[in-house]
């Protein structure tokens, strides 16, 4: 069984550990001001990997809208909700599942 999960905000893949110990790379102020665990805004459900070495050079990391973020590896689609009081924060936020918000 894998311990990968994926950030349901920015799609970076980490271990459970990782996300546990050090939050998500790119999201963790925004948890932060939401008072919310890393672990609570990832999952251990995505689709598709893409790794990122230079997201600011790369098409693909514009193309699935990472190439403000750290290099790593990210998920095509991750599924799950990102709790109400980080999406309450993002006026501009689109779901990584594919669906719209509410």
């Amino acid at each position: 069984m894998s311990s990968d999960r994926a950030c349901m905000l920015c799609g970076i893949v980490q271990t459970t550990n990782e996300f546990t110990r050090d939050g998500c790379p790119n999201c963790q102020g925004i948890f932060e001001e939401a008072s919310v665990s890393a672990i609570e805004c990832t999952s251990p459900s995505f689709e598709g990997l893409v790794g990122m070495c230079k997201p600011t050079k790369s098409w693909v990391a514009k193309w699935i809208s990472v190439e403000q973020y750290v290099p790593g590896m990210y998920a095509i689609k991750v599924d799950g909700r990102l709790p109400v009081e980080v999406v309450d924060l993002l006026p501009h936020y689109k779901p990584r599942d594919g669906s719209q918000v509410d």
